[in-house]
This record gives structure tokens, sequence and C-alpha cells, in this order.
């Protein structure tokens, strides 16, 4: 089933073929007259209008890492030279008559702003899942969003309680891709990502790789980050590259640091036979039992092992108490 271009109105139905058999006899002329009624429709639908910036608001999900104001300027001083040749979309607000909502071209909007001249919009009266689209599909086909950009925009979708197959067709992405962006998304902190930039050379598989740094006991990507000096970076992949190789440092240091887990306690019978082994972590002991030397044993410590835990735990807590 084709997908709806919300770039554009839906054709106009043939309303020659949709009358009546005895509307047609009558009324020769009424598909042209249908036919040309639409098209005016379709011609005011698509005009770009002059709105005031003040009554336009920004708030709704975001598909871009934050621009900075030499952006706002850059493009100000641009439409301040050559006017406003891409105008924004905006959608109207029910229950605020007169006032909009953005749907795409934030930072046009807020160059305007910084120049007080009304903003060139097509207003579309679009549902909150039809301007998820419009967003998404518009800033695909111009501004090539990059993979942690994409991430972001997928994860505030998902927590807005939006439908999956809604989020979908606004990335042009398929469910394992969706999977990975969201992943990447919540296990690296959003302060982080928002300090790191847009980082457009930087690909999903090192944005993967950051993620599963960041999700290691060892490691706390928050205070690694803030250990750094940003200033000194080129651009939003520099500093990609600044986190990640901190990071890798962090997790080498670690390792050096950490003590030797405590040797293997090996239990023996009288005779020398093994009939287990006690292991230790930093998080459990482990007790394994040999089945081949002692079957019966073991199956007996399978039917007990609750009833002995318990009264072996019982005796050292006695053992604690003050006489």
């Amino acid at each position: 089933m084709a997908r709806r271009n919300l770039f554009q109105p839906p054709p106009p139905p043939d309303a020659a073929s949709t009358a009546a058999p005895e509307q047609k006899a009558r009324f020769p002329n009424t598909g042209a007259m249908s036919g040309v009624k639409s098209t005016l429709k379709d011609v005011a639908s698509n005009a770009v209008r002059e709105i005031s910036v003040d009554v336009i608001e920004e708030n709704g999900p975001k598909d871009r890492l934050s621009f900075t104001d030499a952006d706002v300027v850059t493009l100000a001083e641009s439409i301040k030279a050559h006017g406003q040749q891409v105008p924004i979309m905006v959608r109207p607000i029910a229950d605020k008559p007169g006032y909009y909502k953005i749907v795409y071209g934030r930072r046009r909007l807020r160059a305007l702003r910084s120049l007080g001249i009304p903003a060139k919009a097509l207003v579309r009266s679009l549902s909150d899942e039809e301007a998820i689209l419009a967003q998404g599909q518009e800033n695909t086909q111009r501004l090539d969003p990059s993979f942690i950009e994409k991430a972001l925009f997928a994860t505030e979708l998902a927590t807005s309680g939006y439908e999956q197959a809604i989020i979908l067709d606004a990335l042009a992405v398929d469910k394992p891709m969706l999977s990975r962006m969201t992943k990447v998304a919540r296990s690296i902190p959003k302060s982080v990502i928002e300090q790191i930039g847009s980082a457009h050379g930087i690909g999903r598989r090192r944005w993967e790789e950051l993620a599963d740094q960041s999700r290691s006991d060892s490691v706390d990507l928050e205070q690694v980050t803030a250990t750094l000096q940003f200033n000194a970076a080129k651009s939003s992949d520099d500093r990609f590259g600044m986190v990640s190789d901190a990071v890798t440092q962090a997790l080498k240091s670690k390792a050096t640091d950490k003590p030797a887990a405590p040797p293997t306690l090996s239990i023996k019978l009288s005779d020398g036979t093994a009939l287990a082994e006690v292991k230790e972590t930093a998080r459990a002991l482990t007790f394994k039992l040999s089945k081949s030397v002692a079957p019966e044993f073991a199956q007996w410590m399978r039917n007990n092992a609750e009833a002995e835990l318990t009264r072996l735990y019982e005796a050292w807590q006695s053992e604690q108490k003050p006489d």
C-alpha cells in the first residue's frame, strides 16, 4: 500500500465518476465544476502564507540536537540577504485559534524571530502522527540527520507514546535498526550525547561500542566526560573521539586495579578424592558438587539443600550473638 506524501495533499476525487446517474443527466457539468473547486482547494492548501513568528509555538519532539547561536546567526544573515527561500511547516492549534505549532523548520523560525520578520509557512491540519511523519520525511530528505540524532528522535517518540509503525515510517528504518537506535540512546546519558553533538561522521557501530562500554559497572560515562576539555576539539566528531578514548582508558585502568579473584577451594575426602569446589567472585559464592564421585550424596544434597543451608545459616547467626 502506497504511503501518503504529507508534503502534498491527496489528489482530488473524480466528482463526475461519483455522481449519481440522474445528477449527471440533469447537471452535465457537475463533474467539471467539482474538479475546479477541488483544484482551487488544493492550490490554497499548498499556498505559502506569511505568519507572525509570535503565534508559532516550538514545543514537540525534536529530531535534531540543539543548534548553536552561531548557526542561527549565519542563517539569519542569509535570510536577510536573500529572503526565506524554504518555507517552514506549521499546523493550527485546535484550542488556541490563530496560533500554530511548528512541524519542521525550527532553525529557520529562530532566525526569523531574531530578524523580527514574519515566517513563510505551509499550513497543514495534521494529526500528531501525521505531523511526526512530515517532520521525519522533511528532515530525511533535506538535512540528513546523523545516526545519534535519529536515535534520540526515535526514543523521544517512543517515550511520548507514538506507535512503532509511526516511528518506523517517520525515520524510514526497519525494526532491527529501530531497536539498535533506542538501545544506544537509552544506554548513553543524554547529557553526554548533547556535549558530543550530532557527530555526522560517526556511524552506528562506534555509537554501539560506546553504549556497550557505558553499561559497564567499571565506568561512569558522565563522570569521565566531565573531565574532558571539549574546547580543544575542532568538531563534534572530535568530541566523540575524545569521549571514546577516555572511556577506553578508564576501563583499562579499572582492569589493572582489579584485585585477583580468590583461588578455588577444593574440598576433599579423607582418601584424597575431590568431592566439591568452592569458587568466589565479587558477587557470589558458588559450590560445585561432583555427581560422579558421590552420586547418592549429590542427590541427597539436592533434596535437602534448603533445610541444610537454613540450618547452617541459623547456626552462624547464633554464633554472632554476644554471650
